[in-house]
């Protein structure tokens, strides 16, 4: 029999994303986020939730865009740290020595070291409770050619990209491959 354990904010797991934006002087800033994923295929469209509080929270509505970039597990460190500082008091690219690239397509920067980056402009935003939802058209990615397969999409083998669980407070790498999608018609 299943306990019942309240509500909380586990829906395992989460992916962890790197919010890139500049504030209103201009300033790249990044912003470690778990609450986020696709929520459209057409147009081709993710979230992110932000509080209040944060400097994101606040450049995002102010440019109308941001960018989303994935670190692989190799920048597990870094990707940590951008999410327990403050851009109001740190230079978050300078500390973790990555590279602010203007994106092509949106007023917000990509981190160049991270396997991919999806260019997204401001669509909605949406207030539930604590956080806020920005929808983001993603209107471009930028991707390492040697994460792509021989059809140019991002191989998640090679890109490596972590995930959080709340319950464990803790990082994790995508496991094994369990098989094939769309094949289980029949059981």
């Amino acid at each position: 029999m299943k306990k019942s354990i309240g509500p909380h904010t586990i829906l395992h797991p989460h992916p962890v994303l790197l919010v890139g934006t500049y504030d209103e002087e201009g300033k790249a800033n990044l912003c470690t986020v778990a609450w986020g994923g696709i929520c459209c295929s057409n147009p081709p469209s993710l979230y992110v939730a932000l509080r209040k509080a944060t400097k994101t929270y606040g450049s995002i509505l102010s440019s109308r865009a941001f960018t989303v970039n994935i670190p692989s597990v190799s920048q597990l460190k870094e990707a940590d740290y951008v999410g327990i500082v403050s851009g109001k008091d740190v230079d978050k690219f300078e500390k973790t020595a990555w590279t602010a690239v203007k994106a092509e397509h949106v007023n917000a920067p990509f981190v160049e070291e991270t396997p991919l980056s999806l260019e997204c402009k401001l669509r909605k935003s949406v207030e539930v409770g604590l956080h806020t939802m920005f929808i983001g058209e993603i209107v471009d990615i930028k991707a390492h050619e040697e994460v792509l397969t021989e059809k140019e999409l991002p191989d998640i083998s090679k890109v490596k990209p972590m995930v959080y669980a709340t319950g464990n407070m803790a990082y994790f790498a995508v496991g094994e491959e369990l098989g094939r999608a769309f094949k289980n018609r029949d059981l």
